[in-house]
């Protein structure tokens, strides 16, 4: 029976405890499973209602403590956390595996030529500059000219990193040059982040004390957000493109093993996606915490006034 369910399950926080590295992993193999991506639009709404009429304490009839946890894990994978908008598709986490796999898989190989280096690595890092907005830190609004600025300076930054990258490969063994898009990701994952999260950098992300109340905006807490989103993206590269140039370097020299290796290699590379996603995506809580003492001096100084029993702060680092 509905009455049965009690108010007091706290959906605002996961559902493991994010103070452990598997409590972490067990919750974004939920937020990040792929077959979020395949929900309708109803389906979604379903589960926005019963989380936020839960919330507002008003229990949907017949609900279960599971289909609650469920509604709150489907609504994580498609909502943002701070502006509550529904993110676009491609930019959820949960589109994070079948989006890299095509993409990886093309750079991987077609990487040979400059014009496909250009093509794959402007592909990527538009794909990474939507995953990296829709995925942003706040709730505070980008106009149109800000995010085409942003996006620009991204995806030319990085493409140019790679084209770098890929010139200096030439003169290198052919087992190195299949990692020229793996060193590119990871530099480019340096430059497109912070661009398109430059407004944060400028004015600030949220900072809250344990109870959730808003204390103000520090540009500092977003730079440690920042440098977090970035080791765990590159941490997602690695396993993904560390493991099959050395398949795909073996299956050249033996012809008649061509296709079926080249399958297998695929194959790595999906699994490695599956799991490398959820996994480097816990490396950080993503309710990140730092001290007041590293904050800026004026807002340190406001919440000594407003709150001085405060000596940690909490924001959303964003993925």
């Amino acid at each position: 029976m509905s009455e049965d369910l009690s108010l007091n399950i706290n959906i605002k926080e996961p559902r493991w405890d994010q103070g452990t590295f598997m409590g972490r992993a067990k919750h974004f193999f939920m937020v990040t499973d792929p077959r979020n991506v395949l929900l309708s639009s109803e389906k979604l709404e379903e589960a926005r209602v019963i989380v936020e009429n839960y919330r507002a304490g008003t229990v949907t009839p017949g609900l279960t403590e599971d289909e609650l946890w469920r509604a709150k894990y489907t609504y994580d994978s498609a909502f943002h956390p701070d502006t509550g908008e529904k993110m676009f598709v491609i930019g959820r986490m949960s589109a994070q595996v079948p989006m890299n796999m095509s993409i990886t898989g093309c750079m991987l190989t077609f990487y040979r030529t400059t014009p496909a280096v250009v093509f794959w690595q402007w592909v990527n890092q538009s794909f990474n500059a939507i995953v990296n907005y829709t995925n942003r830190s706040g709730d505070a609004p980008i106009t149109m000219n800000q995010l085409g600025a942003a996006y620009v300076s991204a995806t030319t930054g990085a493409v140019v990193t790679a084209l770098g990258l890929k010139s200096l490969a030439t003169r290198l063994p052919p087992i190195v040059s299949r990692f020229v898009p793996f060193a590119a990701v990871a530099a480019a994952n340096c430059i497109n982040i912070p661009f398109m999260r430059q407004r944060e950098l400028k004015y600030g992300i949220p900072v809250m004390d344990e109870n959730g109340n808003r204390l103000g905006e520090s540009a500092n807490a977003a730079k440690q957000a920042i440098i977090q989103v970035v080791v765990s993206r590159i941490g997602m590269a690695v396993p993904a493109m560390a493991i099959p140039p050395v398949i795909m370097n073996a299956l050249e020299k033996k012809a008649f093993m061509k296709c079926n290796l080249k399958k297998k290699s695929f194959s790595v590379l999906l699994s490695s996606l599956v799991f490398a996603t959820p996994l480097c995506c816990a490396l950080f809580p993503q309710k990140s915490s730092m001290s007041v003492s590293g904050l800026e001096a004026d807002l340190q100084e406001r919440i000594r006034q407003l709150s001085p029993e405060t000596t940690t702060v909490y924001f959303n680092k964003g993925l």
